[in-house]
């Protein structure tokens, strides 16, 4: 698989990553489907694992989707060291809600948890999950900065921010990555600079719901135009999608979810489809409604 430099100081990893959140929500698979699931992920050669400790059903369940990636990993017969993970902090989940908590106390104990439920002593990518108006933006990145300086995270990543918001943070510590939503459903990183700004400073950018997420991912197999150009390449007009993301910039990395090993497999087929100028114009001018 192709593979693209996370950020600053950290090492390449693949183009397409895993996005462990389908597993742990609403209609997840059982246990066992779950682990088949990552583990035909990481065989496809991705090298890059996203989570979160809310990526579970409510505030009983938090760690859920860490503990099942720490899971597929403890029986997965390749070096753990090969696979970076990536999990978030700042969100609980009260009654199955998703809601901001940024406070520097709840991120250390998030921290905590989350490096229990993956059975580590250091997490790899410790992500700011969303900014928390009730909290200052710039002590919620220090709490990162310092679980840093305590060896509990080895590189800071962001969430859900604007241009602005990482170079507050950039005045504060090292940021590693960027993750925010793209796809041609969903273009305000682009439109906003954070892709660019990213890209001119070496900072890795995830792109979450790369192929629209919830509903909207399940419109395009009747895509006119990205099933016509799958047609051509012979491939899902899910992965002409997760290529259009790839190509918007050489920092970006995919990390579309999966419930099932089909749709895992198809992902990773993504990494090595280049797509024609053309082609990336017909999905730019292309309707990708939200309605």
């Amino acid at each position: 698989m192709r593979m693209r430099p996370l950020g600053p100081a950290a090492p390449q990893v693949s183009a397409i990553g895993f996005g462990g959140m389908p597993l742990s929500i609403q209609d997840r698979p059982d246990e066992r489907q779950a682990v088949d699931v990552i583990h035909a992920a990481l065989g496809a050669g991705m090298t890059l694992i996203d989570t979160a400790d809310v990526y579970c059903l409510d505030d009983n369940d938090i760690g859920h989707n860490e503990r099942l990636i720490a899971k597929a990993l403890s029986s997965w017969p390749t070096s753990r060291d090969s696979i970076i993970v990536a999990t978030k902090g700042g969100m609980i989940r009260p009654d199955g809600r998703w809601q901001r908590r940024g406070s520097p106390e709840h991120l250390a104990a998030a921290c905590d948890r989350s490096l229990r439920a993956l059975g580590v002593e250091r997490i790899d990518l410790y992500q700011f999950h969303a900014p928390d108006t009730a909290v200052p933006f710039e002590d919620s990145v220090a709490a990162l900065a310092a679980l840093r300086e305590e060896g509990k995270i080895r590189w800071v990543g962001l969430s859900n921010v604007s241009v602005a918001q990482i170079q507050a943070a950039q005045a504060i510590v090292e940021v590693t990555t960027v993750q925010n939503r793209l796809s041609p459903f969903f273009r305000e990183a682009l439109e906003t600079g954070v892709v660019k700004y990213c890209r001119e400073n070496g900072i890795g950018f995830l792109a979450y719901s790369p192929v629209g997420g919830g509903r909207l991912n399940k419109k395009l197999p009747a895509h006119p135009e990205a099933r016509s150009i799958g047609d051509r390449h012979k491939v899902s007009a899910h992965a002409v999608v997760l290529a259009w993301v790839l190509a918007r910039a050489p920092n970006v990395i995919a990390i579309p979810g999966a419930r099932t090993v089909a749709h895992a497999l198809d992902s990773a087929a993504a990494a090595e489809l280049v797509l024609e100028p053309e082609e990336l114009e017909v999905i730019d001018r292309a309707d990708f409604s939200t309605a």
